[in-house]
């Protein structure tokens, strides 16, 4: 037998019995182990680590030996598949089908059924967007929709987070990258932290949907491992919006709620071990297990969003009717091309100036209404105090300042700072600019305009 057949008849095998067709990365592992090529290889092609690609290996020569009833390894591989391939040819038995150990397979002829020629493409993805938000239209974002879809259909992350303050268009994003990515898996589903469902609540209603049954009919004690289970034999992409309303308040990002502590085990879980599914997380806050394992897992990656290009930006303002397109770029500089804080001033411009940009951008001072102060208030009132220190003493500072600085005026120990301006980091509220001989720190110009004078005013 040649490669090509070796891997047709593995494949027909796999499908027999379980319904589901050998992916793209355990053909290619297949292929590689009769070309004896080492997993470093594969795991170059496919960009992903090597102790991904033995991870994947382990678990289909266990499939592929449960199934014939024998061991198989890499080893064995190819005289195995031809054993059998051997004992249905030379079969005397006038039956339309013959076991080969728990699979049965046609004896005469040997027809796998038909499949598409893209593996990826599941024509029966079952999708649960119930607790999506319906937004449109979506504006720009092409190059930030190539690097997740990189990450999750060709690199297989296992955690993707998408990290931003308020309105800076996570789930807009999110929402438009499901639509391009969900013919790539089984299950697709959303689901809200807003209104913090404890994480055995939200196993619960996970598996409930992936099983298909009604609450009342599963078991009762659901628990991580069963999900974790469901994730393995199904590629399911899981989205979980609002990931920062169960961290706590006053504290540094991405400390739990009292009886939410149980999520940072489901992230940290999900991102160590194998499995073919994807979580993605929408936040302010970057989860602590998820900073780690970014730093250890090629298989778990972050995103911070920037604000829209100018391109982009200006079609915002272009639908909401605004005039004198020559002073647009000023406008959204001003306002860092974050979609929502656009959309609030467009509002205002049009109430107040009759659309005119021009009239507006005239003031010297940076303008927030009391819906954009809204806003602002949610993220800086969740702060810890030194947190609220350090931010009040950047926005004294005409220019963006080092860390030596700030510990001058505030007396604080080097380790509370740095601690604290790494979680203001984390909830993307600094910005970090590199010299050539130290870092700089300073705020948005939108933040520190709030922290000058809203705070005061509240």
């Amino acid at each position: 037998m040649d490669i090509k057949e070796v891997l047709k008849l593995a494949d027909d095998i796999v499908f027999k019995n379980t319904g589901k067709h050998l992916d793209d990365l355990e053909q290619a592992i297949l292929k590689g182990v009769l070309q004896n090529e080492k997993y470093s290889k594969i795991a170059e092609e496919f960009h992903c680590s090597e102790g991904h690609v033995k991870d994947v290996a382990s678990d289909l020569w266990k499939r592929i030996s449960d199934i014939l009833g024998e061991d198989v390894s890499k080893s064995n591989l190819r005289s195995t598949i031809e054993r059998q391939r051997f004992s249905i040819v030379s079969s005397n038995f006038a039956q339309d089908f013959v076991g080969i150990g728990n699979v049965n397979l046609c004896a005469k002829p040997l027809q796998p059924p038909e499949v598409s020629q893209d593996r990826s493409h599941h024509p029966k993805t079952q999708i649960s967007l119930e607790d999506a938000p319906d937004i449109s239209p979506f504006f720009g974002r092409s190059e930030e929709l190539n690097q997740l879809e990189k990450a999750i259909a060709q690199q297989h992350s296992r955690i993707v987070t998408i990290l931003g303050m308020s309105g800076i268009g996570k789930t807009a994003l999110a929402l438009q990258l499901v639509e391009q990515i969900k013919d790539k898996f089984e299950y697709v589903i959303w689901r809200s932290l807003h209104s913090k469902p404890l994480l055995e609540e939200l196993q619960t209603n996970l598996i409930q949907f992936l099983s298909n049954q009604p609450e009342n009919g599963l078991k009762l004690n659901i628990n991580l491992s069963q999900l974790i289970e469901y994730l393995r034999k199904h590629r399911c992409l899981i989205i979980l919006d609002d990931v920062h309303s169960i961290f706590s308040k006053g504290q540094l990002a991405g400390c739990y709620e009292n009886s939410y502590e149980n999520y940072g085990e489901l992230f940290k879980k999900l991102g160590e071990i194998h499995h073919q599914s994807c979580l993605v997380l929408l936040s302010w806050d970057k989860p602590r297990e998820v900073a780690k394992l970014e730093a250890e897992n090629r298989q778990v990656c972050c995103l911070e969003l920037p604000g829209l290009d100018l391109r982009s930006a200006k079609e915002i303002l272009r639908e909401k009717r605004l005039v004198e397109e020559e002073k647009w770029q000023e406008l959204i500089e001003k306002y860092q091309g974050n979609p929502l804080w656009l959309k609030i001033i467009a509002t205002m411009i049009q109430d107040l100036f009759a659309g005119r940009v021009g009239e507006f951008v005239k003031y010297d001072d940076l303008l927030l209404n009391e819906d954009l102060k809204d806003l602002l208030f949610q993220e800086c009132d969740r702060l810890s105090e030194i947190e609220k220190q350090i931010i009040s003493s950047i926005a004294e500072e005409t220019e963006a300042v080092a860390i030596s600085q700030i510990l001058s005026h505030l007396q604080l120990p080097a380790s509370d700072l740095i601690n604290a301006m790494q979680s203001l980091g984390r909830r993307s509220l600094i910005a970090k600019i590199n010299q050539s001989n130290e870092t700089l720190f300073n705020l948005q110009p939108v933040v520190k305009q709030y922290v000058k004078v809203g705070v005061n005013e509240g």
